[in-house]
């Protein structure tokens, strides 16, 4: 199988921020007496921000101060990363193999884009990618697949010829419905047997996808 462009998504796949976001959420939640379980966490994994707040108030009840709980949030994000964001292991060596092979990359996120541009800019990958598609780009966030084929639009790349890398279900059934190859290396969570079903692969880790990008040669 042959790849012309790669896509990334970036939270919990390049950043270690999931667990940081949880915790940031519970912290929020306790000031407003709500406790955010894993279980109701998880369900906004790799979505956009319209999204969580639909379910997290559907998970929560409709009285959920969400606007007021998410810049609380925020602001324990941004506590927690003023030293720098957590990158996950294997990511730049993956970077630098796919530079040395000359495939296409870029990011398709969920986060909106002040954030995401924020985020890479404070992790020193703003410059390692063509370009950025971002959650507040497109009309439907994942699991739809506009943010996929806004992406392989940018890059002119056929979505057959697209490799997704993804932490998140949502994330891969988004790259799926996409026509795209998605892979997965999970994080907070392992795939259910309907998602991985949809993943040409499961890994542990972006350093194995060197090995998977060297054997479509």
């Amino acid at each position: 199988m042959q790849f012309s462009a790669i896509i990334f998504d970036m939270d919990g796949l390049m950043l270690d921020t999931e667990r940081l976001a949880r915790r940031a959420w519970r912290q929020a939640g306790a000031e407003w007496g709500y406790a955010i379980s894993d279980e109701v966490y998880l369900l906004a994994v790799g979505r956009t921000k319209p999204d969580t707040e639909k379910l997290f108030r559907d998970a929560l009840g409709p009285d959920f101060p969400f606007q007021e709980m998410y810049e609380r949030k925020q602001a324990y994000m941004q506590a927690a990363t003023e030293n720098g964001i957590p990158i996950k292991p294997g990511l730049f060596d993956l970077l630098a193999r796919i530079d040395a092979l000359g495939l296409a990359k870029t990011v398709a996120t969920s986060t909106a884009r002040p954030m995401a541009i924020q985020k890479l800019t404070l992790s020193g990958l703003i410059e390692r990618f063509d370009f950025i598609v971002c959650g507040d780009e497109v009309a439907n966030g994942k699991p739809a697949p506009d943010i996929y084929l806004a992406a392989a639009l940018g890059l002119k790349a056929s979505p057959t010829e697209c490799l997704v890398l993804e932490d998140s279900e949502a994330g891969i059934r988004a790259a799926y419905a996409a026509g795209m190859t998605p892979v997965m290396i999970p994080d907070l969570k392992q795939p259910s047997p309907e998602t991985r079903a949809l993943a040409y692969r499961v890994l542990p880790s972006l350093a194995e996808v060197v090995g998977l990008l060297n054997s479509a040669l």
